[in-house]
């Protein structure tokens, strides 16, 4: 005589939609227990076990002869769903750890680089306010105007040569100056 599970499991493995729907309603709540049962999840989680459990089920199902034999295989799947769903819930929860350190550190980075970016804005304009008005003059003319040296050259009646010199030698020293200065730090 052939057994009930046996009948069921041949008739979902042929494709009977009614034999799933049989199995879903006969099944549901053992499956939900078994799945509280491997993951010590909320009731959300366990859902999405049952329904990821029972579309395995689905797929692979074969004949089973007993009802002991066919709760094993589910118990089985149950608990491979499961912990299936826990390794990429871990996968997950990684990834977004690893994305969120690394936005950290840029932040921290940028933070970093704009600070000391103020500090050398801050620096640079206290070392030019110590030159003598003509030179901060002809460096404001000639970085912030746009003019050219032989203009600054003919405001000031210097030659272009001389202009140039000078605002040369102001730009060397700031930049030794500064590599002193920030290179130590």
């Amino acid at each position: 005589m052939c057994d009930a599970t046996e009948k069921l499991t041949a008739a979902m493995a042929a494709g009977d939609e009614e034999a799933v729907e049989v199995f879903y309603r006969q099944y549901f709540d053992w499956l939900y227990a078994q799945a509280r049962r491997a993951s010590r999840r909320d009731e959300a989680f366990c859902l999405d076990v049952v329904q990821d459990a029972v579309l395995r089920v689905i797929r692979v199902v074969r004949p089973v002869p007993s009802e002991g034999q066919f709760r094993a295989w589910l118990r089985l799947v149950v608990q491979t769903t499961a912990l299936d769903r826990l390794r990429a819930e871990r996968r997950r929860t990684k990834r977004e750890t690893v994305v969120l350190a690394a936005r950290s550190a840029d932040e921290a980075v940028a933070e970093e680089a704009e600070s000391f970016d103020v500090a050398q804005q801050q620096w640079l304009r206290e070392q030019i306010a110590q030159f003598d008005p003509q030179l901060l003059r002809m460096i404001e003319l000639r970085y912030q105007q746009r003019w050219t040296l032989a203009k600054i050259a003919g405001l000031f009646g210097l030659t272009t040569g001389t202009v140039d010199g000078r605002l040369r030698r102001a730009i060397r020293d700031l930049r030794l100056r500064a590599m002193e200065t920030f290179d130590e730090q």
